[in-house]
């Protein structure tokens, strides 16, 4: 999950399908250092390459995260060949805290213990992954025909409305705000019309009908990118909450880092990075509107809780991306906790 470009995390891994290249692996595993009894939460486990790469680096503990079965499954390999030291927990990241709780598990209290959570390092790689956009009948990709669905739980018991459910009867208007704001495309209103007129005559059901609708009134730009890209992402964006999901794992994460605990997060869109950015800005408490010849307002806000990187968001090499094109979008934010109380154990108007 550019993603926004139909990326994913890389291809699965040896154990799950050949060819697996988890994104900005290196940089990664830099952020988080992992080290000897510490403890690890990869919220986006996908095909299980960031929770290799920390358990081989360290005799550590990681607890992986996702929402899609298949990918707790298929993962099920690689929590036997590292027992005792990989957790597989199904859910969305959004409620790990809740997750551990609910299992009656706190997964350790981090080499800073106390304040802010118990464990050592956070790891996000959003959006969409490799295992779920490869695979036609998951509906993700228009490139390949398959079932209108995109939930990443997966079509047997998801809860929620499909993508099929979306397009057939979300009404205009909220179609073209949906294609607007979360895939940023500026056909948005035309796209949205011919969906409704398409759907007049049958219902939407395959990927390859909603490309087709969009193809027909949107043309392809000069970069080439199939013009059905932004309306594929703002669907599949939309279907799976992706943006409010990101605002309650990043709050998450807050709760559960220790003092000196670190966040990785590898975005692929600029939603997603304003998303992490704003965050991370508002949590080290830098505040828009100030200036080095005014000085700053009085704090209103709690302590901060975090110190980001110094510098912009990371990019991956050119080698990387000549190696994997899916990695081209991709930007890496990262962020130490500090001891202060999480935002939203202080002030409700805060919580994310």
């Amino acid at each position: 999950m550019s993603r926004a470009s139909q990326t994913g995390r890389g291809r699965p891994t040896p154990e799950h399908a050949p060819g697996h290249v988890p994104v900005m692996l290196s940089e990664v595993i830099e952020v988080l250092a992992p080290r000897e009894g510490a403890i690890y939460v990869d919220g986006t486990l996908g095909a299980g390459g960031y929770s290799r790469a920390l358990l081989d680096a360290a005799e550590c503990t990681v607890w992986a995260i996702d929402r899609d079965p298949e990918a707790i499954a298929r993962a099920k390999v690689l929590a036997e060949r590292y027992a005792g030291r990989l957790s597989l927990v199904e859910g969305c990241f959004g409620d790990m805290d809740r997750l551990f709780e609910a299992r009656a598990v706190r997964p350790g209290r981090g080499v800073g213990g106390g304040v802010g959570g118990g464990v050592d390092g956070v790891a996000f790689d959003l959006g969409v992954s490799s295992l779920q956009l490869d695979r036609p009948e998951r509906g993700f990709s228009f490139q390949r025909d398959g079932p209108l669905d995109m939930r990443m739980s997966g079509p047997e018991g998801a809860q929620g409305p499909s993508a099929a459910d979306t397009v057939n009867h979300l009404p205009e208007g909220e179609l073209a705000d949906i294609i607007w704001r979360y895939g940023e495309e500026r056909q948005s209103r035309r796209i949205a019309k011919a969906i409704v007129a398409a759907r007049r005559v049958k219902p939407i059901t395959r990927t390859g009908e909603l490309a087709e609708i969009v193809r027909r009134v949107v043309r392809r730009g000069q970069t080439g990118r199939d013009p059905a890209t932004r309306t594929f992402q703002a669907i599949r964006i939309h279907v799976n909450d992706e943006i409010g999901e990101l605002r309650r794992g990043l709050g998450a994460a807050e709760r559960l880092l220790a003092p000196g605990g670190s966040l990785a997060v590898v975005s692929f869109h600029s939603l997603e990075d304003r998303e992490v950015k704003t965050f991370l800005k508002e949590r080290s408490g830098t505040r828009a509107g100030t200036t080095r010849h005014l000085p700053e307002a009085p704090r209103s806000s709690p302590d901060p809780t975090f110190e980001p990187a110094a510098g912009p968001a990371r990019k991956p090499t050119a080698e990387e991306c000549a190696a994997n094109p899916r990695a081209r979008s991709a930007r890496l934010r990262a962020a130490r906790r500090t001891d202060a109380p999480a935002w939203n154990s202080t002030s409700k108007e805060l919580s994310p």
